[in-house]
C-alpha cells in the first residue's frame, strides 16, 4: 500500500515534492492535454467539438489523447444510444479541479506575453 502524504509534508520535503509534480505531470504531459481540458472545462462537448475549439489537432491525435485522459480518469466518455450513436466528453471531478492551476497558468501567461512584448 503506498503511503499517503499531506501537502504540508510534500511541500516541506523536495523528495516528495518532485514526485508529486512528476504524478501530476504523468497525467497531463505533451502539448494536447491541458488544451483538450481547457476545452472541457465550460462544459461537456462531443468530438467534433473539442477539435474545433483546439486549432491543428489532428482527428488521430485528438482521440489518442481522450483515451489516454479517459485512462488515467481525467475524462469521463457517455456513449449514447442514438442514430448516429452520440458520444459526449465531460471532465471527471479530479480534472475539474485542474481549473485553479489553469486560471494560474492563464494569468502568468498573459502577464509573460505583456513583458516580452513590452520588452522589459
Amino acid at each position: 500500500m503506498k503511503n499517503i502524504i499531506s501537502f504540508k509534508e510534500a511541500k516541506a520535503c523536495p523528495i516528495q515534492f518532485v514526485l508529486a509534480v512528476n504524478d501530476t505531470l504523468n497525467v497531463i504531459n505533451g502539448k494536447w492535454k491541458l488544451p483538450i481540458i481547457g476545452s472541457l472545462l465550460f462544459e461537456k462537448r462531443r468530438f467534433t467539438e473539442i477539435q474545433r475549439n483546439i486549432p491543428k489537432i489532428t482527428p488521430r491525435m485528438l482521440s489518442k489523447e481522450l483515451k489516454d485522459l479517459e485512462m488515467n480518469g481525467m475524462v469521463k466518455r457517455t456513449v449514447y444510444d442514438t442514430t448516429p450513436i452520440t458520444v459526449e466528453y465531460e471532465l471527471t471531478a479530479s480534472a475539474k479541479s485542474l481549473g485553479d492551476v489553469l486560471d494560474k497558468m492563464l494569468e502568468w501567461g498573459l502577464q509573460h506575453r505583456e513583458t516580452v512584448l513590452s520588452g522589459s
